[in-house]
């Protein structure tokens, strides 16, 4: 069963007099309930532009020509609200990205309290989901470090288990294993795909290293704003 499906997306960018960039131009896309995607395709391909998207940081263009359709979990999320598209994004969608984005000042346990508190789930039963969240991720012993004593790899987990608190369905990566080396990458991997395999959750992940590619069940391809191509993965 399909979780997410996007029909004719397109994203223009606007930067200034008679300077614009079609990042995505007319990308259809599905992703199944229990995949593990990856998203690959070369610098300025668009695949960051179509996580976003599909992933409700971007609206796609709507008006001129064929419309974009977005569909979560059969529902029609082309035309919400910022406030519901914001409340999607907190209670159903987790994020990983490659640079962290922890809060500097903040413990682990606390970086992730945050996520559970946007979601509705603040004071005692957000600390304790995000206490779980780290135990999941094996960083239970480091809940109360802040960000600049922890690698990267233990800041990644930490995103990741912040990715988590909230047990989306979907997950989405932009490069999640970019500042890692490839052992930490080995790491970071085993980890989603435990939560792949046990959870049932479904990832989408926007990389440029074939060992992610090669970890996932199916690669999207993309090229010029254009998907140009699926292929299967060898991963089991």
């Amino acid at each position: 069963m399909a979780l997410l499906e996007a029909s004719n997306l397109h994203k223009t960018f606007h930067l200034g007099n008679d300077n614009r960039v079609e990042a995505l131009r007319g990308v259809d896309v599905t992703i199944e309930a229990g995949e593990m995607v990856a998203i690959m395709g070369p610098s300025g391909s668009g695949k960051s532009t179509l996580m976003h998207v599909l992933g409700l940081l971007h609206r796609p263009d709507v008006g001129n020509g064929p419309a974009s359709r977005l569909e979560i979990d059969g529902r029609d999320v082309t035309r919400l609200s910022d406030g519901a598209r914001t409340r999607i994004r907190a209670r159903e969608l987790g994020f990983v990205f490659q640079s962290y984005n922890l809060v500097p000042t903040l413990t682990a346990a606390e970086n992730v309290a945050l996520a559970a508190g946007y979601a509705g789930n603040g004071g005692t039963k957000g600390r304790a989901a995000a206490l779980e969240a780290l135990d999941l991720v094996g960083l239970s012993d480091r809940a109360r470090h802040r960000p600049n004593e922890l690698s990267g790899g233990e800041q990644q987990r930490v995103a990741i288990a912040r990715a988590l608190v909230n047990q989306p369905r979907l997950v989405l990566g932009d490069e999640p294993t970019g500042n890692l080396d490839s052992a930490k990458t080995a790491d970071v991997l085993a980890l989603l795909r435990r939560f792949n395999h046990e959870r049932g959750q479904t990832f989408v992940i926007v990389t440029h290293d074939p060992e992610v590619g090669a970890a996932c069940d199916r690669i999207i391809r993309m090229r010029d704003g254009l998907v140009v191509g699926p292929e299967l993965s060898l991963a089991a």
